[in-house]
């Protein structure tokens, strides 16, 4: 997502962070890693760390195991404490790929560094529900759930 107009230091950091996930591949790890403070929280629904060292492990192995992934920035904003980042994660293509779509709430020091990003998404009925046998057994449930 290209920015049209200069933006204050606050705006900028959160552009660059977004940009780097998007431009995320094997070789553009550190670029990422050096727009985050050393002890960054890093949080989504499969992990909780802190760290440098613990975000690099889990992107080395998310870009291993998952197929084409690519991340897609559709919108930032800031508010009072936190800006914020919505995107698109796909991988794969066609019927072997998915998409999750999904916020990230960044927290910046005051040396411009990503001190947290914490992911907002629902990984149950953008993930889980797509898996053949745990799907069925979610749909029922929220059938049940929801009185439908």
């Amino acid at each position: 997502m290209a920015a049209t107009t200069t933006l204050n230091p606050r705006a900028a950091a959160l552009a660059a962070w977004g940009a780097a996930w998007e431009e995320l591949r094997p070789g553009t790890i550190e670029r990422l890693l050096s727009l985050a403070a050393a002890d960054i929280h890093f949080r989504d629904p499969f992990h909780d760390v802190r760290g440098r060292e613990a975000l690099r492990r889990i992107l080395s192995r998310m870009l291993e195991r998952v197929p084409n992934p690519r991340f897609a920035v559709t919108d930032r904003a800031f508010g009072i404490e936190a800006g914020y980042i919505r995107w698109s994660f796909a991988w794969g293509e066609g019927e072997k790929g998915g998409r999750i779509e999904g916020l990230s709430e960044v927290h910046l020091g005051a040396d411009g560094l990503v001190t947290a990003h914490l992911d907002h998404w629902d990984s149950a009925s953008q993930l889980y529900a797509r898996l053949p046998v745990l799907g069925g057994m979610m749909r029922l449930l929220a059938r049940r759930v929801g009185g439908g």
